[in-house]
Order: structure tokens, then C-alpha cells, then sequence
């Protein structure tokens, strides 16, 4: 009886030993699998530039999974399109930290705006597709992050460099003020976020500031916005839409003879924008942030060879610089993940502090300004190259590096805007 009671009790230990094997095999399964949300637009206002966007995510994190991960450790995606409604947005983040993701990439400034007291609250970092200037803020705003110059600097950069290398040569300079007037969706936060700065750097630039055109996201004739620019005869007109919003004004200003010329928020600038507004979108002008899709830039065969590879329905050609602008910001939070797990410190105020914030001019690749972020400001760069079109394609005006230009405007009070 001893023996059947002590062979029985040795296969209870052995039982007992591969339950809690397998066990701890899943635990560490599951550890090794570092979650990240994300919220794309594929279906709404802005999924002329999203899908794309979308895509480059998803293609982005498997370069990341295919390159060792989190030093080692796999990364899972869960990608929703929440079709631009800030309630969607709110919905799924909550479905994201149930999940215990470790990051969430964002897309609108509407619904990242709204999030963000929530995110600073739960210590999540949420690296947007919005690159609103009121994000750039830690004392504000610590877990909202971003590769890319910001709205508002953009903005800036691409406003002075029209006035250095257009208004400098028109035969009015030094006899009036430029006439400066913008169009863009009053309602969106999106289209609206830089207009306190772009407006403050027509002011110190010397320009004369007209009334402000409404203009749907969804605009597919803008006639009668175009005819009131026309009364007020601006020099340059800033678009703050997305490129198909943009490329109808573009076009209903060349059919009416606005006689302007334009400068676009760099989500209406991108390959589709000369194909919509033809010839009206010759000498367009724009700030951007990165390469665009198939252009000379470190990494960019890697984007190619994944673009062909999990989305081969869809040909290089029809790409857009949109695909860049997300592996920039997947590659920019996949190094911050690297450094923080790396300082054993793999959570969402690890990934901002042991990650981001020891960022100083990291290049990620693809044509995008080096990053650097500190505990006090999460602006990347005050360097923007601004592009304009011609003959359909896009073409370096110059460099504006306002941090240079303005120093203490920079450091004092332009921060947050």
C-alpha cells in the first residue's frame, strides 16, 4: 500500500511540476509580447491621407518584429479605424488599456486633444499622427509625443519661406504690406491648430492678415469661398485641410483667377495633390517632415520592400509620403521602447523618460528631422524643409530653421502652440 500511496504521490509532484511549467511558459509567452493600439482613419474625414497612414503602421511594425523586436521581445499590433469620431477614439483607447498596451499610435488632433488628460492620468504614451503644436508641452501634455515638427512650426517655416523667396522678389516689396488670408474648417482641431501661430508670423513677418475662409474637409466645391478671397485679394493664401479639401480650393482658385499664391498644412501636400488639381497646384508651397514615398532616404528599400510585400494590391506608385510619416513615427517609438526596456524600465513613463526624453538628434531615417525631446519640450526641431511643385513634382524652396531665427521667441514663448 506505501509504495502505490509514495508512486502515486511522485506522479502528483510531476503533474504538479508540468502544470506550474507550463504556466510559467505562458507567463513568459506573455511577457515577451509587448502590446501597442492604434487608431487609424480609414473610412472618414481624413481618409484621403489615413489609409495610407494605416498601412505604413502595420508595415512598420512588422520591419520591427523582422529586426529583433523589443531587444527580443515581439511586438502585437491591435490597428482600429475609428473613422475620425473623437467617441470611437475614446472607445477603443479604453479597449487598449485593457489590453495593457504599453503605447497607443494615435491619429486626429481632435480625438488626441481629448485624450490627452486621460493618457497623462494612466501614463500611457500616445505617439500621434497629430503633430499639434498644443502637444508639444510636458508641463501640459508629458505623454503625447510625435516624430515630425509640429503644426504650428510648420507653419511658421513655411510662411517665412515664401516671404524670403517670393514676396523679397515681387514688385511690391517695400512699397505695401503682403496680403495674407487662410482657408481651412473652423470646426476641425485639426485644421485649425496652427492658426494662432501662423497668424502671429504673418505679424512679425509684416504682413496684413484678411478674413478667414470655412472650408469643409469634405469640400468638393469652394466657389464661393474663392469669390469672397477674391474681394479681399490676398498675395498668399494658407490651406489647413487635408489634399482633397485642398486640391478643390486650388482648383476653383486657378478656374476664377484668384491670382494668389498658396501655402498648404502638410496633410494637404502629398503625390495625390498635383494629381487632383493639375496645374493648379504648381508653386504650392509646404513645410513637411519626412522623405516622400520612393524619394533617396536611409530606410527607404525597407519601406519598399514591405510596402510590395503585405500590401502588393496596392502599387509604389500609388503610395504616398503618408507611409513615411507613420514608419517614422513606429521607428521613433520602437528606439524608445529599446532604450527604456533596455534600462528595465518597460512602461509608459519608462518609454517617455528612459526613452524619448534621451533622445538628442536621433535620426530615425527617412528624410526626417533628427529628434530630440527633453523633459521640457517635446518640440523635435525648429529646422523645416518647406517644398513647392513644379511640373508635378516636388522640389526643395529652403531650410528655415526658425530656433536659429527667433531664439529667444523659441525658447520663450513659442513652446505649446
Amino acid at each position: 500500500m506505501r509504495d502505490k500511496r509514495t508512486y502515486f504521490g511522485l506522479w502528483m509532484v510531476v503533474i504538479a511540476a508540468f502544470i506550474l511549467t507550463m504556466a510559467l511558459g505562458t507567463a513568459s509567452a506573455t511577457a515577451a509580447t509587448i502590446k501597442l493600439g492604434a487608431l487609424n482613419d480609414m473610412t472618414g474625414a481624413t481618409s484621403d491621407v489615413g489609409k495610407d497612414y494605416a498601412m505604413g503602421i502595420a508595415e512598420a511594425v512588422h520591419y520591427i518584429n523582422d529586426n529583433g523586436g523589443i531587444n527580443g521581445k515581439k511586438v502585437k499590433l491591435y490597428q482600429f479605424d475609428y473613422g475620425y469620431r473623437v467617441p470611437e477614439a475614446l472607445t477603443k483607447y479604453k479597449l487598449f488599456k485593457r489590453l495593457k498596451c504599453v503605447a497607443v499610435l494615435g491619429w486626429g488632433t481632435g480625438d488626441t486633444e481629448a485624450l490627452s488628460p486621460t493618457v497623462t492620468k494612466d501614463k500611457i504614451p500616445y505617439v500621434s499622427a497629430s503633430y499639434s503644436g498644443h502637444l508639444t508641452n510636458p508641463k501640459k501634455t508629458p505623454f503625447n509625443l510625435f516624430a515630425a515638427t509640429d503644426y504650428s512650426t510648420n507653419a511658421r517655416a513655411t510662411l517665412t519661406a515664401w516671404y524670403d523667396t517670393r514676396w523679397k522678389k515681387h514688385p511690391d516689396f517695400g512699397k505695401r504690406k503682403p496680403r495674407f488670408a487662410c482657408c481651412y474648417m473652423f470646426a476641425s482641431p485639426y485644421a485649425s491648430a496652427p492658426i494662432k501661430a501662423i497668424k502671429d508670423q504673418a505679424k512679425i513677418l509684416g504682413f496684413e492678415i484678411g478674413p478667414d475662409q470655412d472650408v469643409s474637409l469634405f469640400a468638393i466645391d469652394t466657389k464661393s469661398q474663392v469669390l469672397a478671397l477674391k474681394d479681399y485679394k490676398p498675395d498668399v493664401v494658407w490651406h489647413g485641410n487635408t489634399t482633397m479639401s485642398v486640391s478643390a480650393t486650388l482648383r476653383d482658385s486657378y478656374a476664377l483667377g484668384l491670382g494668389a499664391d498658396h501655402i498648404v498644412n502638410l496633410w494637404g501636400f502629398d503625390e495625390n495633390l498635383p494629381r487632383l488639381a493639375g496645374k493648379a497646384a504648381e508653386g504650392v508651397m509646404a513645410g513637411h517632415v519626412c522623405a516622400f514615398y520612393g524619394g533617396e532616404a536611409r530606410l527607404m528599400d525597407k519601406v519598399l520592400e514591405y510596402g510590395k510585400k503585405y500590401n502588393p494590391g496596392v502599387p509604389a506608385k500609388k503610395r504616398l509620403i503618408r507611409t513615411i510619416q507613420a514608419w517614422s513615427n513606429v521607428l521613433a517609438l520602437w528606439e524608445a521602447m529599446k532604450r527604456a526596456d533596455k534600462a528595465g524600465n518597460l512602461t509608459g513613463e519608462g518609454i517617455v523618460k528612459q526613452g524619448f526624453e534621451t533622445m538628442r538628434n536621433f535620426d530615425v531615417g527617412l528624410g526626417g528631422a533628427p529628434l530630440t525631446y527633453t523633459a521640457t519640450d517635446h518640440r523635435v526641431s525648429g529646422q523645416v524643409p518647406v517644398y513647392e511643385i513644379k511640373d508635378g513634382k516636388f522640389v526643395l524652396v529652403k531650410r528655415v530653421d526658425l530656433q536659429k531665427r527667433w531664439p529667444e521667441k523659441w525658447a520663450k514663448e513659442w513652446i505649446g502652440w
